[in-house]
């Protein structure tokens, strides 16, 4: 038994978790005069303060610590992270007591989105490093001709480990106005993504994340899908039980990685796609009561539950091939 358990530890040390995590309203406390966020404030409608603050804080740090441990030996490499209002909550989620000891860094940029929410993405300094990084608008008009004022997609270029690859962060438009209606608007996002590799002269190594507001079959992701170039892993992981969201009782799985076909080549010196979850362990959940093993959330609806977010996190596992 011991040395099936030293055969285990080896494997798990070459495989690396990639993750994507939608943090639910992650708001500093201060009025920003140019952003939305009144509601975001003590004396705004949420009553959000600096207790609340911390105590999201401290629940986010400890849910991301845990992403994929029982697939990998270390928290993930790469964390996708979608509605943060900006650097100062990032710093304070990386600086909170679980994560502080984990050798992360971030890439942010702020987005025109009315409510000040944008995406980021977190690396662990000893697997990844940053060689470029970039937002790319989502230039896209509401039903009354006015821009919608989204997020952007990151974009960031970069090595894990000796492997150059190419990541997208997204939170596309939502369905707030209604699914069919504003569809246009989540094609229009993977429009862009593809215009944006086709000025690349390297495309392959990409892994495509994000909070999409679309499913695997959804026209949106059948975009990139349609090229040929990705698989979609997270397509299974969705069914009338389980997702990375609920709403009003219906599971959905918007949250999404995919990745491209050369992370099945299995070549020395390369990361190959091993297995995508759902990460959805009983903390994470309410326990009890008609929303039982969904998402325990900060806010149901206006009322503040004290949880984690209103999404699971998910996320891929990859492995190195050894030279």
């Amino acid at each position: 038994m011991k040395s099936q358990g030293i055969f285990k530890s080896k494997k798990l040390r070459s495989r690396f978790t990639v993750a994507f995590y939608n943090l639910e309203n992650f708001f500093d406390t201060w009025d920003d005069p140019h952003a939305l966020d009144d509601d975001f404030t003590p004396k705004g409608f949420r009553n959000w303060n600096a207790h609340k603050f911390g105590k999201k804080v401290k629940k986010l740090a400890k849910a991301i610590s845990q992403i994929g441990l029982e697939d990998s030996i270390a928290p993930p490499v790469l964390v996708g992270i979608a509605e943060v209002e900006n650097k100062t909550v990032i710093k304070a989620l990386l600086s909170s007591k679980k994560l502080r000891d984990i050798d992360y860094d971030f890439v942010h940029f702020d987005s025109p989105d009315e409510r000040g929410i944008d995406t980021a993405l977190i690396y662990h300094k000893e697997h990844f490093a940053v060689l470029h990084a970039e937002t790319i608008p989502l230039l896209v008009d509401n039903t009354n001709g006015d821009r919608d004022l989204t997020r952007d997609i990151l974009y960031v270029h970069g090595k894990l480990h000796d492997e150059e690859i190419h990541v997208f962060v997204n939170h596309w438009p939502s369905r707030r106005e209604g699914a069919e209606i504003t569809s246009y608007k989540r094609i229009k996002a993977a429009e862009t993504i593809l215009q944006k590799l086709d000025t690349m002269e390297e495309v392959s190594n990409c892994i495509i994340m994000g909070d999409f507001n679309d499913d695997p079959n959804s026209e949106s992701i059948q975009t990139l899908m349609g090229t040929g170039m990705f698989i979609n892993p997270m397509k299974q992981l969705l069914s009338p039980k389980t997702g990375s969201a609920n709403y009003k009782g219906t599971w959905s799985l918007f949250d999404q990685i995919l990745v491209s076909h050369s992370f099945l080549n299995y070549e020395p010196g390369t990361h190959s796609f091993v297995k995508a979850k759902v990460f959805a362990p009983r903390f994470l959940t309410e326990w009890k009561g008609r929303y039982k093993g969904n998402p325990f959330r900060t806010f149901a609806g206006s009322k503040y539950v004290g949880g984690y977010s209103d999404h699971f996190p998910v996320y891929v596992v990859l492995e190195e091939a050894q030279k």
